[in-house]
């Protein structure tokens, strides 16, 4: 079965803001996951991420950006793992899911 969307998702949620004590993909930090079997291999994927940061200084940006690779590498079939940081659309809480709302008391 091919590396899906939501397998990397889940295995970006190990990666927690270390200010926030959320992960990335509850913060709403993973903008696009895009999969893509390597030239000749069918069980061997790149992995594309674009994310951004709660902030365009976040301090803990490149440690986010060191454990979102590491997290998405360890995975079984993936061989390469890209990751962007962009900063558009700008983050806002909006992007959060309810269970990082309910874990930082936002109502």
């Amino acid at each position: 079965m091919p590396l899906q969307e939501d397998q990397v998702r889940e295995a970006l949620k190990q990666v927690i803001d270390p200010e926030l004590f959320v992960n990335i993909v509850d913060l709403g930090l993973i903008y696009v996951v895009d999969i893509a079997p390597l030239d000749g291999e069918e069980e061997k994927f790149k992995v594309n991420i674009e994310m951004t940061m709660t902030s365009p200084m976040c301090p803990a940006g490149p440690q986010l950006v060191a454990e979102t690779k590491k997290y998405a590498g360890e995975m079984d079939s993936v061989e390469e793992v890209e990751v962007k940081v962009v900063m558009d659309p700008p983050w806002t809480q909006d992007m959060m899911s309810d269970d990082a709302r309910d874990q930082l008391g936002i109502f």
